[in-house]
């Protein structure tokens, strides 16, 4: 079976224009009918660093969750966002954007790797104690463009200390664009020799014409958790470079028709949500 995480969030924080409160609230609503995994649906963050989705409090009291199987998960840089969000029972995940490097983690958070340690501590704590689940990322985790260092020993390393802080779900990022099948292949497959019992999932943004062969490496390689966004739109904006679209979600879905992998999802609520997708983002300049 293969779990997708549908991410608007990601793709209205690339956009310049702001998408109003009702117009967010008629998109999650739609996609709440699909039966995602998880729907990363906002961000409790500064809003002058994403001033996209400054209504995140206000949207999440305008959605229903009694006729939907998705969980709701908001992206938080630090304990006071995290505090913000565990605020709503309606949020079941909160999602850190961890990096071993340096250069991003002042680029987009104003951390040390050092500091967004002590936050991910403070985060697990806090989700302990209020009955909610830490999805932790680790972005650049395959290559970085800043010349700080990387490696597949690195990420391993970085994802054996995310288990033993008690982190279930680790979700490696890819914001630049720079991997390939047989890297993803890689170190999917140490990860699972190395950290089988966490769950491991991929957050990919990537162009058109390569998306099949790296999720056709992270799947057979043990990856079972997606991230995707319906049109491929999007991007993080604190990178300092070109904005690199999401995967496509239509492509998961593609992806495991083609090789007979059972999806639960609403295939009509899909076709549905896309509708309003494109129409709600078209009316945003990017």
């Amino acid at each position: 079976m293969l779990k997708i995480t549908e991410a608007p969030r990601d793709a209205m924080q690339g956009m310049t224009g702001f998408i109003p409160t009702s117009a967010k609230v008629e998109l999650l609503k739609d996609l709440l009918k699909v039966g995602f995994d998880i729907l990363d649906f906002g961000s409790f963050v500064s809003p002058k660093a994403i001033p996209q989705l400054r209504d995140t409090a206000e949207v999440v009291t305008k959605l229903d969750l009694s006729q939907t199987k998705s969980k709701l998960m908001a992206i938080v840089g630090n304990l006071n966002g995290a505090e913000m969000a565990c605020s709503f029972d309606e949020i079941s995940y909160l999602g850190f954007p961890f990096s071993f490097s340096e250069t991003f983690l002042q680029r987009n958070l104003k951390s040390t790797v050092k500091e967004a340690q002590e936050t991910i501590g403070e985060l697990q704590n806090l989700c302990i104690s209020k009955n909610k689940k830490l999805l932790v990322y680790i972005s650049m985790a395959f290559g970085n463009p800043y010349g700080d260092p990387w490696s597949i020993d690195v990420v391993i390393k970085w994802a054996k200390y995310l288990q033993n802080s008690g982190i279930e779900i680790i979700a490696l990022s890819d914001i630049t664009g720079v991997a390939d099948g047989p890297m993803i292949g890689k170190i999917f497959d140490q990860l699972k020799n190395e950290i089988g019992n966490t769950e491991v999932g991929l957050h990919l943004h990537t162009l058109e014409h390569n998306w099949h062969e790296k999720i056709d490496a992270a799947y057979k390689n043990g990856c079972r958790r997606f991230d995707g966004v319906i049109g491929g739109l999007g991007g993080c904006p604190m990178t300092g470079y070109e904005l690199v679209g999401n995967l496509n979600t239509r492509h998961l879905i593609d992806y495991a028709d083609e090789n007979n992998i059972k999806l639960e999802i609403d295939r009509e609520a899909f076709q549905n949500a896309a509708i309003t997708a494109m129409r709600v983002f078209g009316q945003i300049r990017r």
